[in-house]
């Protein structure tokens, strides 16, 4: 291979990877858009489309493992007792193990809860592991 063909072959691998990075980015980024959407309206039904088989929920340390049928109903409950008035992410970040993390603010007549969301890459798409909500 002369040295032109390995310079084109090198800048071929790098918009391989940079098109990877992207698109992984962007399937992370519609869940957590999507949840966003779901948590600030109070839809149950929206938010479990981005979860994980099962899902832990976590109510101010009281922390249970669900079906995707049974934490729809519990979240149900949930937006039925404290109708959101508002939700907004405050950080987002990443664990050194790849786990995606974002922590929001759910407000709530008479109070709010900070909410933390862990997010999982299972084969090839990303979904929500983890919710905990925590009175603020």
């Amino acid at each position: 291979m002369n040295k032109m063909n390995k310079y084109l072959f090198q800048i071929f691998l790098a918009i391989l990877f940079i098109s990877f990075l992207t698109v992984n980015a962007g399937a992370q980024s519609v869940v957590i858009n999507n949840v966003r959407a779901a948590l600030k309206t109070g839809s149950s039904k929206e938010l479990i489309k981005s979860f994980n088989n099962t899902v832990e929920l976590n109510f101010d340390g009281e922390k249970s493992n669900y079906s995707r049928t049974q934490a729809e109903f519990v979240l149900k409950d949930f937006f039925k007792k404290y109708p959101p008035t508002d939700f907004e992410y405050i950080h987002q970040g990443a664990s050194q193990q790849g786990l995606t993390y974002v922590i929001g603010k759910y407000s709530f007549d008479g109070g709010s809860y900070r909410v933390l969301i862990y997010i999982k890459k299972i084969s090839n798409d990303y979904l929500v592991d983890l919710i905990d909500f925590s009175r603020e």
